[in-house]
């Protein structure tokens, strides 16, 4: 099949073996993302015995939000197939808020009425933001993007190698199995990826986790006892946890909220181009607005329903390209697959079992990809002295910030709060230096050219 060629195009209905088969391999290409966040939050914060129930929620929520942006609620969503999951940008920003509260004496319930309080007063700061992201973009500018991503990929590096090392508080940390385990993970997700086979490349990080899980039982560290103590069927409770908020917990996470409204404008407009829909013109507009309104709303649904942001995933847009499938259909059994596993809590009890040496293998992995897609929206940039400085100063205080937190110790406790997250940082100073810093227009590559002429023309 040729890339650009489409077997069922957008208002296309396949056949019922088409359709599903397509959605599980959308499924496949996405499950990981979806579930992974819960798992290491909840694991950060030491909420284990909360993480089967949430992990299933994020399941349920995905499904019902990838309905509503397939096929479009009124105004919200965005008609295209693209699904929606919990979103790795926020993680970071979740783990430092529930830190937060930790520190203030919260309960396992109160932390998290506090990370869905924040989650959802800013899913109506993204919902506000809609309407006026052409003036949003003028300030969060591809290098203040390029930053941000940045530093949630290299933040959350520590996150993963902590589990490969056994998890917060392990007995014997390091443990030689522990890394072989890991090893197992990340030699399988390569040899997957450098297979010319394009569904192996697809589901590569799921093959890595089951090849993961199989050698863990193998070795006897894969332990399912959680999973016979699972009802067989769950509705969700919403509200469960209560509601709370916390000022220092919320400006990072409303930040990452900016954020990804307008990285959900490029997912859309990949997927619209990959679907063979106008990039521009009206109809385009009109399926921007509603993918974004769709983002907020699910953002707002899922902390509703005790599971945290939602976000449309670009990895979907691929799936459109190797199948040649682009029919909005296809959602419908995409959501179906999602919200029939979320309603399924043992399903979150297995998952919750994968052991942390496994998913810290993987995880690390889409933390480092995480990182390196950053670089590589910094690095489509021209490197102006502006950006390169921009760049440099906003790289050095986020990372400054999470190696070292004691440089804020001097500083009022709501201020040390809030700028003890990297993001945060990183993407304020950023914007700050956009905002202040005259623009030259000559590159880092002209100056060095420069210097070279005028040493030649030396005598």
């Amino acid at each position: 099949m040729h890339d650009n060629e489409l077997i069922f195009r957008h208002s296309d209905r396949p056949p019922f073996h088409t359709a599903f088969l397509v959605a599980f391999q959308h499924v496949l290409a996405c499950f990981v993302a979806i579930i992974a966040p819960t798992i290491i939050v909840t694991g950060a914060l030491g909420l284990q015995n909360e993480a089967p129930y949430l992990i299933s929620l994020a399941l349920l929520v995905s499904g019902i939000s990838t309905l509503i942006q397939t096929q479009r609620l009124g105004p919200l969503g965005s008609g295209l197939l693209c699904v929606q999951g919990t979103s790795f940008s926020f993680v970071a920003a979740l783990i430092s808020a529930g830190l937060i509260a930790r520190e203030r004496g919260a309960s396992d319930h109160e932390v998290l009425g506090v990370l869905f309080g924040i989650c959802m007063a800013g899913s109506l700061i993204e919902m506000a933001l809609g309407s006026v992201l052409h003036h949003l973009k003028r300030i969060i500018t591809p290098t203040v993007t390029g930053v941000v991503v940045t530093l949630i990929g290299l933040s959350l590096i520590s996150v993963g190698v902590t589990d490969i090392a056994g998890g917060h508080g392990a007995e014997n940390p390091g443990d030689p199995m522990n890394l072989l385990l890991a090893v197992i993970v990340i030699g399988v997700v390569l040899i997957c990826q450098l297979s010319r086979h394009p569904m192996l490349r697809v589901g590569s990080v799921f093959v890595g986790l089951l090849a993961g899980c199989i050698a863990a039982a193998l070795l006897g560290r894969l332990d399912l006892s959680g999973v016979a103590q699972a009802p067989l069927f769950q509705f969700p409770q919403p509200l469960r946890y209560g509601l709370g908020f916390d000022v220092a917990a919320f400006i990072p996470v409303a930040f990452i909220f900016a954020i990804t409204a307008i990285e959900t404008v490029g997912d859309l407009t990949g997927s619209s181009r990959a679907s063979h829909l106008p990039t521009s013109g009206p109809e385009y507009q009109k399926r921007i607005r509603g993918g974004v309104l769709g983002d907020s709303f699910n953002s707002l649904l899922a902390g509703i329903l005790n599971t945290f942001p939602n976000t449309t995933f670009s990895q979907n847009t691929g799936i459109i390209h190797l199948t040649g499938v682009a029919s909005r259909h296809i959602g419908l059994f995409v959501g179906g697959i999602l919200i029939v596993l979320g309603l399924i809590p043992a399903m979150g009890a297995v998952l919750q079992s994968i052991p942390q040496p496994v998913l810290g293998a993987a995880t690390t992995l889409m933390f480092g990809l995480i990182a390196v897609s950053g670089i590589r929206m910094l690095a489509e940039q021209r490197m102006t002295r502006k950006r390169v400085m921009i760049i440099a100063l906003s790289l050095g205080a986020g990372l400054g910030v999470e190696l070292v937190p004691q440089v804020l110790s001097g500083l009022p406790e709501l201020i040390q709060s809030v700028l003890s997250s990297s993001i945060t940082t990183g993407g304020l100073l950023a914007i700050l230096m956009h905002l202040i810093l005259p623009e030259h227009q000559v590159t880092e590559e002209d100056a060095v050219s420069d210097a070279a002429q005028q040493g030649a023309d030396t005598p």
